[in-house]
This record gives C-alpha cells, sequence and structure tokens, in this order.
C-alpha cells in the first residue's frame, strides 16, 4: 500500500518517471453539448466493472459523460497529475494514509451536502474521520465498498470435526489446541512476505486497542507501549499454531496451502478468497471475526474502507460529478460492483454478502467495526517489517524491545504531524 508524508511539501518530494507525463487527463468542461467528468480509480482490477457502470450512465444521461480510468501504479499517476495541478474531476481510492495526505493537502471538496452521505453507514464515515489529521469541518468522501479481516476457516473440515466457532480468546485457544490434537494444522501464516503480518496484527489490535490509538499517541495521550502490549503478545501467541518457519512462506504459499487443507484456518482478509479459489474453486469457505477479547460484546469486526469517491476540489463541474456519484450510489449500479469485486458495501440496506463472510454478518449489521490500524501508519516506518523482526526475536525482552522501538520510531517519522496536531490541540484548548 502506497503511504507517504502528508503537506503539499511532499509532491515535490514524489519521483517523476517522464514517461508518466503523457498520462494527462481527458479535456474536461464541455463538449458536444455535453459535460465531461474524469474519475480515476486506483483499482485496476475493477476495470470491468468499471467499464460497465461507466456504460450505462452514459447510456442514461444525455448531458454528461463519464469516463473512468483504472491505470496500473494510479497512486503514482495522480500524485503526478497533482504536482503538475492537473486534476481529474473525482478520484477512487482506499481509506487510507493517502486520503489523510491529500485532504490534508486540501485537495478535495466538501461533499456534505451530498444527500447520500446520509445513507453511508456511520462505522466508514468514523473511519475518515479518524484518517484526518487535524479535525475538518464537512465531508470530504462517499465512501463505497470495504473488505473484512479476521479468520477465514475450512467449512468443511469444521463441519467433519465438529468443531465450533470460538467468541473469546480463550474459546479460539482451546478451538487451535482441538485441532491441533485432531493431527491437523490450526493456522497457516505466511509471514516471509512482511505485509501479511499485518493481517492478524489488525485484526487484533480493533478489538484490543482503540480505533483512534494514533491520534492519541500523536497528542500525547497514551504511547504504543502502552496501548499495543496485548496485541503484541498475542500475536506471539500465534506462532505455536502455526507452520513451522512461517518465514519461509509468502502469501500466495499460505493462500495454496490453506485451499489444499493444509490447515482449518488462516487469519486473513477477505481480499484473499478470490487467490485461495483460484487454488480451490470448489473450496467451502467460512469466516469469523477475529474473537480478541474474553468478553465476546467486546469483539470487533476489522473492516476497513476499499474504495470511495473524492471530488477533487480543483474540479468545475460540480453539479456533473455530484450526478456521477448519486448514480454510483444506486443499488443496483453498487451491486455490480460487489458481483465483480466482492467484499461489502459502505452503504445502509439489504446487499447481499458474500457466503464466505456470512459468519461476519451480525458485525457487519450491528456496524460493529473498525478501521484497520496500519492505515494510520506512515510507509517509511515499515511496521510490516518491524512486526516480523520482533517475532523473530525469542529474547525474554522482545516485548519490550518492539514496543520501545515502535514509540521511537512512530517519533521520528512523525515528528511534524506530531507537532501540527499538539499545536492543533493547544490552539483549541486556549481558544475555550
Amino acid at each position: 500500500m502506497s503511504k507517504f508524508k502528508g503537506t503539499k511539501v511532499m509532491f515535490v518530494a514524489v519521483g517523476i518517471v517522464m514517461a508518466l507525463t503523457c498520462l494527462a487527463g481527458c479535456a474536461r468542461g464541455s463538449s458536444g453539448g455535453k459535460v465531461e467528468v474524469e474519475l480515476v480509480s486506483y483499482k485496476p482490477e475493477a476495470v470491468g466493472a468499471f467499464e460497465k457502470i461507466a456504460e450505462r450512465f452514459n447510456a442514461t444521461h444525455d448531458d454528461i459523460h463519464l469516463t473512468i480510468d483504472s491505470p496500473n501504479e494510479a497512486m503514482t499517476i495522480l500524485k503526478t497529475r497533482f504536482i503538475r495541478e492537473d486534476y481529474p474531476d473525482i478520484i477512487g481510492i482506499g481509506g487510507d494514509i493517502n486520503y489523510s495526505n491529500f485532504l490534508d493537502a486540501d485537495l478535495f471538496m466538501d461533499i456534505s451536502d451530498l444527500e447520500e452521505i446520509g445513507t453511508v453507514k456511520q462505522s466508514y464515515l468514523d473511519m475518515d474521520k479518524e484518517l484526518e489529521f487535524i479535525p475538518q469541518e464537512g465531508v470530504y468522501a462517499l465512501p463505497y465498498a470495504a473488505n473484512a479481516a479476521g479468520i477465514l476457516y475450512n467449512r468443511d473440515m469444521f463441519e467433519e470435526h465438529g468443531w465450533e466457532i470460538p467468541k473469546t480468546w480463550d474459546e479460539f485457544l482451546y478451538l487451535c489446541d482441538k485441532i491441533e490434537s485432531d493431527g491437523i494444522q490450526p493456522l497457516y501464516l505466511g509471514y516471509k512476505d512482511t505485509w501479511t503480518c499485518l493481517a492478524p496484527w489488525n485484526a487484533l489490535a480493533v478489538g484490543l486497542t482503540d480505533s483512534d490509538t494514533c491520534n492519541q499517541v500523536n497528542m500525547g495521550n497514551t504511547t504504543f507501549s502502552a496501548a499495543y502490549r496485548e496485541v503484541a503478545e498475542k500475536m506471539k501467541v500465534l506462532l505455536g499454531y502455526a507452520e513451522p518457519n512461517p518465514y519461509a512462506y509468502g502469501y500466495n504459499d499460505a493462500c495454496t496451502a490453506f485451499a489444499r487443507g493444509q490447515s482449518a484456518m488462516y487469519p486473513i482478509g477477505s481480499y484473499a478468497i478470490p487467490q485461495i479459489k483460484s487454488v480451490n474453486p470448489e473450496m467451502n469457505i467460512g469466516s469469523f471475526t477475529f474473537p480478541a477479547n474474553e468478553k465476546e460484546e467486546d469483539n470487533v469486526l476489522n473492516s476497513g474502507i476499499d474504495l470511495q469517491f473524492c471530488i477533487m476540489k480543483d474540479s468545475k463541474n460540480k453539479e456533473a460529478a455530484y450526478e456521477v456519484l448519486r448514480f454510483l450510489y444506486e443499488d443496483e449500479t453498487i451491486q455490480i460492483y460487489l458481483d465483480n469485486q466482492g467484499g461489502i458495501t459502505c452503504k445502509e440496506g439489504n446487499f447481499e454478502i458474500p457466503a464466505e463472510l456470512e459468519g461476519m454478518r451480525d458485525y457487519i449489521e450491528a456496524d460493529r467495526m473498525a478501521d484497520f490500524q496500519d492505515h494510520h501508519y506512515p510507509s517509511e516506518m515499515s511496521v510490516d517489517a518491524m512486526i516480523q523482526t520482533f517475532l523473530l526475536d525469542n529474547g525474554e525482552d522482545c516485548v519490550d524491545t518492539f514496543l520501545k522501538r515502535f514509540d521511537k520510531d512512530w517519533k521520528r517519522y512523525n515528528r511534524d504531524l506530531i507537532r501540527k496536531v499538539q499545536q492543533y490541540r493547544q490552539e483549541t484548548e486556549d481558544a475555550e
């Protein structure tokens, strides 16, 4: 996931490949009696869905022509275009640090007067608010589709052995012991690709820490040493139920092993389901929220905004862009996207939930969800590699060493942001 520091100055630091300059946006404005609206999405894998959506929009609108581009390396292209002040009308991005940085650079239009905002699940609106470095008035994104992360499990294997879905951390450990006693590997991790370490990390963290932990640290209200200790300790516990030397196997290895029945469970997000089914199309996959806590009512589903739409502040076509967002938020349009990409909708309503995520339905419908904590981490900090290093450390003080480094590196890579946040806090307190 591409991340970078958030101020206007950051764009100057982006390495530019000169060949990208040919990727300027389509001419916008009025052409042939139609208003031209350009939408650039960061999801090239969804090009089929977007082509169908654009075709339906253009067939039903005589006054607006919509072009949707989903290029490879979209974030690099967007940053390049932003440097040249060549803005599309709308961008489709994830709810992560890129959104935070673009918003902090004052690139997005306030769309709080868009009626569709009132139909978004509150959890996803809250996630975007927590991604704001400095609290802002207004709404700057329309959350569209989300993913969910927890535990994927082999449904047929569970039914064959009579294993029950755990609701608490103790029940989860009991289940792992029972699976192991039945001669089967409980978990597959695949930590060779360092980013995979973030899957169980995030799923544990949302249940064990506050959703705004990173902001609380920036304000000086807590430390990661205090907030993340239980998360780190339980990450270590998982190793005892995983494949030998999980650092020798990557994401594709883990997906393949799970698909072939080499483990009963796989702590990963819904985004892995297509990869797993490419190996075993008939696999009967189930899922459940990571039972991180001693009480079920304290558990939280790890769900993040995989795609949301923002209108660029520079757009001269606000009304036409609003019409595009209204069309995108029609139930039928959303279903086209979900049928193609899977996941869950950010909109309230009676939408189909993928069969593989049925076990998470209660959390989704009750809006018991919180964002991936790594959506707040700067890429320069390489938290995924830090976690892998920590898990490889068998020293008695490994948890303390890891957490102290987390605090130290956070201050190093977020020095300007921390200063900015604390200055805002002081100004707010002075004003009161």
